[in-house]
């Protein structure tokens, strides 16, 4: 029923009601308002002084993460790196806004997720740019999802825009049975937006039975089709020491007609900074293939403006995020 034309239908009568209609329509006013005020809860955070102050300070939040990766039946070392920020992005292109001004221009925040490792004597590179708008009410999903894996054998590159109602993509590979294609996929929730949202707004994270398209560098690396998967989600309080020593919210996707288990660990408050993550699934190929688990652990975080400091004297913010510093 639409709870808005039911309202407005009582209106009129509303004088002839008893004193206990009265107090049940009155108790059914304040439950319409707390619906509504529930459903705004995340405009409410992304308009707040607090969010503006922290996010709109011509800076980006970097994170690094002590990345332990499973890859070819393996756990190899690592590092991941989630860099933060927001920017003005073009609706029309689907890019961000460089120079001049535009009224297709809006605000979204942007998620670089790296993560390296060795596989051997090789490196993997991966790199998943995401694209969430601030205003979620309006647009309610991510615009543009990219991945790019890049390591001694060639690279591979996906790429997922949101226009006419639904995940239009491309992909290129340099495997011959996935070579270049383009694909739609449904406009359900994207494992790769999960990420954002808990930085916008972690009380709108979808719990129970969903349909979710698994991260893109996932789909790449188990050699997967871009297609949506059953899981079941749940957001949830523990206390881990390992990761805090205070308690922590964690989102956990159990996805359930493919081999993926996800652990989202983050902090109750606003930020809602990311501390670390848990990925299970099978890990390798025919009689090598066991189930493992990634771990991500955040050991340092830097606050700064990142593309202004390229310079040989600027390595010096490497050794403050935890990196590895060349000689």
């Amino acid at each position: 029923m639409d709870t808005s034309i039911s309202f407005h239908l009582m209106i009129p009568s509303f004088k002839k009601l008893t004193k206990v209609k009265t107090i049940f329509l009155s108790l059914v006013i304040i439950s319409l308002h707390i619906a509504c005020a529930n459903a705004n809860d995340s405009s409410a955070v992304t308009e707040s002084q607090q969010f503006k102050d922290y996010w709109y300070q011509g800076k980006a939040e970097m994170n690094r993460y002590e990345l332990r990766q499973a890859r070819y039946g393996e756990i190899h070392k690592g590092d991941a790196v989630l860099v933060f920020v927001t920017e003005d992005f073009l609706t029309d292109k689907q890019v961000k806004l460089e120079h001049g001004k535009s009224e297709n221009a809006i605000s979204v925040l942007k998620l670089n997720t790296s993560r390296k490792f060795f596989t051997g004597i090789y490196p993997y590179s991966i790199l998943t740019s995401t694209f969430t708008p601030i205003d979620l009410q309006k647009w309610g999903r991510t615009l543009k999802v990219s991945n790019s894996n890049q390591e001694w054998c060639g690279h591979t590159y996906a790429q997922i825009n949101f226009r006419d109602g639904e995940y239009k993509g491309i992909g290129h590979s340099y495997f011959q049975d996935e070579a270049d294609r383009e694909f739609v996929v449904k406009p359900e929730l994207l494992e790769d937006e999960v990420w954002t949202l808990i930085r916008l707004a972690p009380q709108s994270l979808p719990t129970g039975d969903i349909e979710m398209l698994p991260g893109l560098f996932f789909i790449r690396l188990r050699h997967m089709d871009f297609k949506t998967q059953q899981a079941n989600a749940q957001l949830s309080t523990i206390n881990d020491a390992s990761v805090s020593d205070k308690p922590v919210r964690v989102y956990t996707i159990q996805y359930k007609t493919i081999s993926r288990l996800l652990k989202i660990m983050f902090e109750s408050n606003f930020p809602y900074s990311i501390l670390a993550w848990e990925e299970t699934y099978k890990s390798g190929f025919g009689d090598n293939a066991k189930e493992l688990t990634t771990t991500a652990r955040r050991t340092n975080t830097v606050y700064t403006d990142y593309w202004t400091k390229h310079s040989v004297a600027d390595s010096t913010y490497r050794k403050k995020l935890g990196l590895y510093i060349q000689p």
